[in-house]
């Protein structure tokens, strides 16, 4: 989709003088790349306790299907984070927190929040109080959302143009490894100290994110010029954000396809836990998967950016969308081997590499749409609205599976990633995505 240039936003780096694109890049591994990927591990941790982790939690619990494709509903934080992401973007943080800057100021609020979050998660009782357990994930959802708004603009302030692929990478490789942590190492610790002492243990991890920031360097950004007035200020952080993406060209066509490419490939995964468990298969054959998952995304990750590289975003993401949608035949196939390892390890090992592929262009083709004056607003909105479709729609998973059968829900998420490709032809072929350069980084 075409875009206008830049408008006068401009990221700042640790340092007092201005960074252009042409500085060449410094020796050895930047310091805020270290940053970067312990951020992301930090970012990573909170999610399977929203996610897969508590959903073979609850199912091992003995809680009906119905009651776990409700917490599909509990990751909406997820999809309003743009709500409050201006809020964020520009109210200082309270009291002496402000001494540590905006960005590292806000974390240090919503870190220790977050720990004590998964605290009360791991003293739940999901056999007596399925509820209770849920209410806290969802605490830990809304926590977790809050700390990825300002980690995303930490990283937009603080990297220069030419470092904004590095940090992203670095960032993905910490948060799957958290993953793997917060999913398999759980799990596993689960089956020699029980459930509660495993979840603690991610509480404590997810604490020490608060020792990250503290670390961290603070992006020294220059402000944006403020409207005068209160409705003039909240117009400018609420609504020109909006006004300025829906008056480009093919704008509701666009926000369509983000709502929906990721529906199919969520309904399959949201139901992971249970259908592993249904096909026969034991708590460390499914911890096990993780190995294989984290392999099979890291690789798929790269063969996308590589893909992106070469043949563009718009192309790269057609392709590897086919892709994600097609792998997800893999979960009909393992339906017809029931208890079979081997196959259970390919068929995570396939998903995961289709969806590291898609995932790599389609946060390429997400950051192409952001606007820098407006950079940290547009891309919580666009990644809210990426997850809106699976953290609603989503919540019915569990009802259609009930109702249907394994072989036919997998078979109705397969055609459920069907729209959203014919959507991506039609935005390739009438508003094809722009391959431009960010801004110059300060």
């Amino acid at each position: 989709m075409p875009h206008g240039a830049p408008r006068g936003d401009r990221g700042a780096h640790s340092g007092s003088e201005p960074m252009s694109d042409t500085d060449p890049p410094r020796s050895g591994f930047d310091r805020r790349l270290w940053a970067m990927a312990a951020y992301g591990f930090v970012a990573g941790l909170p999610l399977p306790l929203s996610g897969f982790t508590l959903r073979l939690w609850l199912s091992e619990s003995g809680v009906t299907l119905a009651i776990i494709g409700i917490t599909a509903n509990i990751g909406l934080a997820y999809s309003l984070k743009f709500l409050w992401a201006p809020l964020l973007d520009h109210v200082p943080p309270p009291g002496p927190l402000r001494r540590l800057g905006r960005r590292r100021g806000w974390l240090a609020v919503i870190q220790p929040a977050l720990a004590l979050a998964a605290v009360a998660l791991a003293l739940t009782s999901p056999a007596q109080a399925p509820f209770w357990a849920i209410a806290a994930a969802a605490l830990i959802a809304w926590l977790s959302a809050s700390q990825d708004i300002v980690v995303d603009a930490w990283r937009i302030e603080l990297f220069p143009t030419h470092l904004q692929g590095a940090a992203l990478a670095v960032y993905v490789w910490g948060y799957r490894v958290a993953l793997l942590i917060a999913t398999s190492g759980a799990i596993w610790a689960a089956g020699f100290v029980g459930w509660r002492v495993a979840l603690f243990g991610i509480a404590a991890l997810i604490g020490a994110g608060l020792l990250v920031t503290l670390a961290a360097p603070e992006p020294v950004a220059e402000p944006l010029p403020a409207p005068s007035g209160m409705l003039a200020r909240v117009r400018h952080a609420l609504l020109d954000p909006l006004t300025e993406f829906l008056s480009r060209p093919g704008a509701w066509t666009v926000l369509a396809f983000v709502a929906l490419f990721k529906l199919g490939e969520a309904m399959a995964g949201i139901m992971t836990a249970p259908y592993y468990r249904a096909l026969g298969f034991d708590r460390a054959e499914i911890g096990g998967t993780g190995l294989f998952s984290l392999f099979g995304t890291l690789t798929g990750i790269a063969l996308g950016g590589l893909l992106v590289a070469r043949i563009g975003v718009g192309r790269a993401l057609l392709r590897t969308g086919w892709a994600q949608t097609l792998a997800m035949g893999m979960y009909l196939a393992l339906a017809w081997t029931p208890g079979n390892v081997p196959m259970l390890y390919l068929t995570v090992t396939i998903e995961a590499f289709a969806q590291g592929m898609a995932d790599a262009a389609f946060l390429t083709f997400l950051s192409g749409l952001c606007t820098r004056s407006f950079a940290a607003t547009h891309y919580a909105l666009l990644s809210s609205l990426a997850a809106i479709a699976i953290h609603t729609l989503g919540g019915f998973s569990g009802v259609l599976a009930a109702q249907l059968g394994w072989k036919e829900f997998y078979t109705l998420c397969l055609f459920a990633a069907l729209p959203a490709m014919g959507l991506m032809l039609r935005l390739l072929r009438r508003y094809p995505p722009a391959e431009r350069a960010a801004a110059p980084a300060r």
